[in-house]
């Protein structure tokens, strides 16, 4: 009889990020609550959380994996309502449970197809037997309600909205949040890779929402002053870069992403207190902002240092792979052409080599990850190229957002993404429609009206 808990190498790589993450996370709020009188009572949800997301991982049995997944969001929105008083944590915590049990549904109805398919509750089971009936539809039917229920739970427009306003929990539970839970979206998919795998409708779902909320979400990002609202936004657009490379079958990139995001977005929540210190710093040291000039340079550098690389070690077998490598390292080479001086040589070519350093650290980690996973999945040309297109859009949109604000289309697009594009009012507006919260409207008259979004 086949155990109801399945501990594979990938799922120890997941469980060492969980501890590292649920550890500093918990020590932060050891020290951040030591005021509070319920203190006890939040570390108490966050461990139960924490928890919940291991159980997800172990599972080894459908039942076992959607009941520990309903845990995670049910214990979640205990941490969101730490402050019941705040009118947007509750409009919050209102849109994210009618989602969550919305997706839970979803996700109860795939676990079923998969099971009248294969007849066996067993997810390692399941997984070596796609093959076998790889063009079945009831596995068409699951691998789509898979991807719809990643899209849900990775905060993927127009279902976003819940993402944003969370903010207004306390620190500890965004730097969770971001860190840790809306990965699971892309951890279900990586888990069920086969089954998604064998559905080109499912991909291609994948491939469109979540390609346009990495553009909107990405340029919605740069138009905010909030840190924690523009993480937040940074966090939706990021999930969709993930579920984007999971649809392509670049499981070993969404891996790698999957884990600088969780490691980036903790530290980046749990040290917002110091971006106004960083700002100061950055001002007292004469930042320099980098121009189209410098853009260019970075750009030629980094592409003639990425096709070096192709030509001698072909590291790429994507192009929207190879385009997003191109941009990153582009990045990270701008700050060294920026300012000219007699450093600069010097300068540069140290970058160059960290840059190269690192290239042949992604190169390595992505090819033993690859034998890790173990899977191999035929790229699509279209959907490929459909992506860089998208890469390349958000590239552009990007420039011409910092460069040339002053353009009549650009300040058009600067106050269409500036109100989020205007999808979360329709979102919430459908939401309070449908299913009015008693709590939120008692405290939407005090308060809610009177505190303008943050931006």
């Amino acid at each position: 009889m086949l155990s109801v808990f399945l501990v594979t190498p990938l799922k120890l790589m997941l469980l060492g990020l969980i501890a590292i993450l649920g550890f500093t996370i918990v020590r932060y709020s050891w020290v951040a609550f030591a005021g509070e009188i319920d203190r006890g009572r939040f570390l108490r949800s966050l461990a139960m959380t924490i928890c919940s997301v291991i159980l997800v991982i172990i599972s080894n049995h459908l039942l076992l994996f959607w009941c520990a997944w309903v845990s995670v969001s049910l214990c979640l929105n205990r941490l969101i309502l730490f402050y019941p008083t705040r009118p947007r944590a509750q409009l919050a915590a209102h849109k994210k449970f009618l989602l969550a049990r919305f997706s839970e549904l979803l996700l109860a109805a795939a676990f079923m197809l998969l099971y009248v398919t294969f007849d066996t509750p067993y997810i390692g089971d399941i997984i070596t037997q796609v093959s076998l009936n790889s063009h079945s539809p009831e596995l068409q039917g699951a691998a789509i309600l898979l991807a719809i229920v990643a899209l849900i739970k990775c905060a993927q427009l127009p279902v976003h909205g819940w993402l944003i306003q969370v903010v207004e929990a306390p620190t500890p539970v965004s730097a969770l949040l971001h860190a840790g839970i809306v990965n699971l979206g892309g951890i279900l998919l990586l888990f069920f890779a086969p089954v998604l795998a064998s559905s080109s409708i499912a991909c291609g779902v994948l491939i469109v929402f979540a390609g346009l909320s990495t553009v909107i979400a990405g340029l919605v990002s740069t138009t905010r002053i909030s840190i924690k609202v523009k993480l937040a936004w940074s966090t939706s657009s990021q999930m969709g870069l993930m579920l984007v490379e999971i649809a392509l079958g670049l499981y070993e990139m969404a891996l790698l992403h999957l884990f600088a995001h969780s490691f980036y977005k903790a530290y980046s929540f749990l040290n917002s207190g110091n971006t106004v210190n960083h700002y100061l710093a950055a001002k007292l040291a004469g930042e320099v902002k980098p121009r189209v000039r410098h853009w260019s340079i970075a750009l030629t550098l980094s592409l003639i240092m990425l096709t070096f690389a192709q030509w001698h070690f072909a590291v790429m077998t994507s192009l929207a792979a190879t385009i997003l490598v191109w941009f990153a390292l582009s990045s990270l080479i701008l700050p060294s052409v920026t300012r000219w001086d007699r450093a600069s040589l010097p300068r540069i070519t140290i970058t160059l080599v960290f840059a190269a350093a690192l290239l042949t650290l992604y190169t390595s980690a992505k090819h033993a990850l690859a034998q890790l996973i173990g899977l191999d999945t035929p790229l699509n040309l279209i959907a490929d190229s459909f992506v860089a297109l998208l890469f390349v859009s958000l590239f552009a949109l990007s420039m011409a957002l910092q460069y040339w604000p002053h353009v009549g289309w650009v300040k058009r697009l600067f106050i269409y993404l500036n109100a989020g594009a205007y999808l979360d009012e329709w979102a919430t507006r459908l939401t309070l429609k449908w299913w009015p919260s008693q709590s939120l409207l008692e405290l939407q008259n005090a308060q809610w009206q009177t505190k303008p979004e943050a931006k």
